[in-house]
């Protein structure tokens, strides 16, 4: 079913420029490193499950109890909902919702009990001014208050054993990396290091200076390499942060290192530890007590990367039932139409320049296969089969690539358009050919995106295609949302069939 030829390109060299990490680097590297949980989405998620929780027991013992004696009455039903979401605005009121809270268990204990307490005392004051203290049970009251707080403590005493294994397993770890190995960023890590409940995993530092200035550890963090190195480093294990220890002063540096750093999927940020100009305090955003700067964030993190995942998942799975009759009739046409498997298997760019398997319809003769796209697809190339044609001109030959979406998670609906490993502008790679090519793929890529949807798809031919591709893809970047998703998915159609001049 799938091209033979394609197999090729899992054993091929990889393309990318690699640099020779040294073997500090390469320890941390080759450890297995699990994938990072966002204690902002761990945290909604509690307080979700709170809500839940305490409405569904404040029902119950209202059904049990109340309304055999008394009958049903809605009075019930909004002092339920009015205690369960005063509940959940105290404990966040209280600091509960915090992923350092979930890991202890007195602290925890005693917010919640007080909090839990305060919310039926504030209940009784209310009731007592509104004259309904005889409209409502104390009997049902008394078992809501000690059966939501025994659910309570018991879902946190649950929830501490997941924070802590999720803990061991490095998932709430923020791994960052050091720029500046001097007497600054030794202090930075210091400062790092003994914070109390820090998230913080300091990997090493990097620095460009040989001298006596730059340290080989600072506060036991090794020196890793050089700032050059970062690039590979971060897209060969999980770097979650990048925090300069350089003084605000030295503009001229960090400029340099930023043009190399931000095409990476990661926060990057200038420490203000040991700055002596002093900004007002919300200029700041904290490490536990240490001031940094904010200069790139990571794009779609947290709730937002919830929100693309649902809608991937949900919009993509109704997508692929409604297009698998097309899907089939595509099949047997390239079937009958030439020899060959059906579908084709190619390289590409994923998120963080990951490798991945994109499927594709076979559009090009069996024994003309290219699964590298070392050769671009031109105008009446003789590559291409008669059905081939139509398919790559109305871009029914993507249509597997719902399977990427669906079940291996590695592509999107919508982002920019991941392209070949060996892709070219003449005899240059692309990322030779535009400067920060590769921020591109801070994202998952997507089947249909901006510059596809703008008539920038199909051959590249010149400078000018490319640059624009880059544009576009950055642009949705930098301004995602789920609404900008669906515009661009329901204006997919339209664009296919109104420009798609350079498809062929």
């Amino acid at each position: 079913m799938f091209d033979a030829a394609a197999s090729a390109a899992a054993t091929a060299p990889p393309l990318e420029r690699r640099r020779r990490l040294s073997q500090a680097a390469l320890a941390i590297v080759n450890q297995k490193v699990r994938p990072a949980y966002s204690p902002i989405v761990i945290a909604g998620v509690v307080r979700l499950v709170d809500f839940v929780m305490l409405s569904i027991i404040g029902i119950a013992l209202y059904f049990a109890y109340a309304v055999p004696l008394s009958g049903f009455r809605w009075e019930y039903v909004a002092a339920i909902l009015g205690i369960t979401t005063t509940a959940v605005i105290c404990f966040q009121a209280a600091d509960i919702y915090q992923v350092q809270v979930f890991r202890g268990q007195l602290r925890q204990s005693t917010l919640m009990i007080s909090s839990w307490a305060f919310v039926f005392l504030l209940f009784i004051g209310v009731s007592f001014f509104a004259k309904l203290g005889g409209e409502i049970s104390r009997v049902w009251l008394s078992a809501f208050f000690f059966v939501g707080l025994a659910a309570l403590i018991a879902q946190r005493l649950a929830m501490r054993a997941l924070v802590r294994q999720w803990a061991r397993q490095g998932r709430l770890d923020r791994r960052t990396i050091i720029v500046g190995s001097d007497h600054s960023g030794e202090e930075l890590v210091q400062a790092l290091k003994t914070q109390v409940d820090s998230d913080i995993d300091v990997l090493g530092v990097f620095d460009d200076r040989n001298d006596t200035r730059a340290l080989e550890t600072c506060a036991g963090s090794p020196k890793l390499g050089k700032v050059d190195d970062i690039v590979e480093f971060a897209r060969r294990t999980r770097v979650d942060l990048v925090l300069f220890a350089l003084p605000i002063s030295a503009e001229s540096r960090i400029l340099e290192m930023l043009k190399k750093l931000w095409v990476l999927p990661v926060d990057i940020r200038l420490s203000a530890h040991t700055n002596k100009l002093r900004f007002r305090p919300r200029s700041y955003s904290y490490l536990g007590e240490v001031p940094t700067l904010d200069v790139f964030e990571a794009p779609i993190t947290d709730w937002d990367l919830v929100m693309k995942w649902l809608f991937d998942h949900l919009v993509g799975g109704l997508i692929l039932v409604l297009a698998l009759p097309v899907m089939a009739l595509v099949a047997l046409a390239v079937r009958l139409d030439s020899p060959g498997p059906v579908l084709f298997r190619q390289k590409r760019f994923g998120f963080n320049n990951e490798r991945i398997d994109v499927l594709k319809f076979r559009s090009l003769y069996h024994h003309q296969a290219d699964p590298n796209a070392s050769r671009v697809v031109t105008k009446d190339d003789p590559r291409v089969t008669r059905v081939g044609r139509f398919i790559r001109k109305t871009s029914l030959d993507e249509l597997p690539q719902l399977f990427n979406v669906v079940f291996k998670s590695n592509l999107s609906l919508v982002g920019p358009r991941p392209h070949a490993v060996q892709g070219k502008l003449q005899s240059r790679l692309f990322d030779e050919a535009v400067d920060g090519y590769f921020a591109r793929h801070r994202v998952k890529p997507g089947i249909t995106g901006w510059a596809q949807i703008n008539g920038w798809r199909g051959e590249i031919d010149n400078e000018e295609k490319i640059q624009k591709r880059v544009e576009f893809d950055l642009y949705y970047i930098e301004n995602w949302s789920v609404l900008f998703d669906t515009y661009i998915l329901l204006k997919t159609p339209v664009a296919l069939m109104t420009k798609n001049e350079n498809a062929y």
